[in-house]
């Protein structure tokens, strides 16, 4: 799969692992892989999120919020509201009796050099190969991959639909490259 990447995409890959070890993460996550399109400061992701009105700083601040709370999304926070519960108010209380980032998986290093992706990562990849040949590209980019976050349910779409951005405004700023 990996062969039609670009060099960007790779780089990309290469630094959600790395994001994900210095997380302590057992796993490579899709948000993780959205770190991973972050940390490439000269990307295409990191062109086409300041073209949509989001920085580095912004995604970089995001995850460890979601880390914080141990992976749960907006969307999932919000559902739990509904039903009297306030994660905020738990992960408080948590980090009274454990201290701060209680939740997040900081501090726990994974000792495994290859770490899996989660079913989510995978669908993301899978899905930016459909994004790449939709789009009629032959080589697989960033944007695809970002195209693909953005399109499944998550952490990641969470945050940019709290932007104001959704798969169709990534979509025509893909198009606009």
């Amino acid at each position: 799969m990996f062969e039609k990447f670009t060099h960007d995409a790779r780089r990309a890959v290469v630094e959600a692992q790395a994001a994900a070890h210095e997380a302590g993460a057992h796993e490579i996550s899709a948000q993780a892989v959205f770190a991973g399109l972050a940390r490439v400061e000269n990307g295409e992701a990191v062109r086409l999120l300041r073209v949509l009105g989001v920085s580095r700083d912004d995604v970089f601040a995001e995850l460890a919020r979601v880390r914080r709370r141990g992976g749960i999304s907006d969307a999932d926070a919000e559902a739990l509201t509904e039903f009297g519960i306030d994660v905020d108010q738990i992960v408080d209380r948590i980090e009274q009796t454990h201290g701060p980032g209680a939740l997040a998986e900081a501090g726990r290093r994974s000792r495994r050099n290859h770490l899996p992706f989660t079913s989510e990562a995978k669908n993301a990849l899978q899905m930016s190969v459909r994004e790449a040949h939709d789009l009629g590209d032959k080589h697989l980019g960033q944007e695809h991959l970002l195209l693909a976050l953005v399109k499944q349910r998550g952490p990641v779409a969470d945050f940019l639909a709290a932007r104001g951005i959704d798969y169709p405004a990534v979509r025509q700023a893909v198009g606009g490259r």
